[in-house]
């Protein structure tokens, strides 16, 4: 992959990643304020329980969303440490050119299609 690419492919990970971890901040602060706080009561009364249980869910539910962006950033910083190396674009697997369309939809991607397609029937 020539220089220019790799500086355009660099400059777009970088950008993903910010935006995600600046949507993970996000999501942590918004779930990890208490009970009352979130629901906007400061009054200091119980709450229903099927209220509790709905934010308890909701909480959850948003503490794993922002667990599996963690996940795209550890992906994004795996993609930026091979482009220093000198295998971004390769496929880890069967070492193969991974298409640049491919690319352009997922920065971070480390296996060609058809290695993917196999890692995932694998699961």
């Amino acid at each position: 992959m020539i220089k220019q690419e790799l500086v355009k492919y660099k400059k777009l990970l970088i950008k993903v990643r910010d935006g995600i971890a600046g949507d993970i901040s996000h999501i942590a602060k918004e779930s990890l304020k208490s009970q009352k706080e979130s629901s906007g009561d400061l009054s200091g009364y119980s709450f229903h329980m099927a209220d509790m249980a709905s934010d308890s869910y909701d909480r959850e539910l948003s503490l794993n969303i922002a667990g599996g962006e963690q996940e795209i950033v550890y992906e994004i910083d795996d993609a930026l440490k091979r482009i220093e190396e000198g295998k971004f674009g390769k496929c880890i697997s069967c070492e193969k050119k991974i298409p640049q369309k491919r690319l352009n939809a997922v920065p971070y991607a480390k296996y060609c299609i058809q290695c993917k397609s196999k890692e995932e029937k694998n699961k």
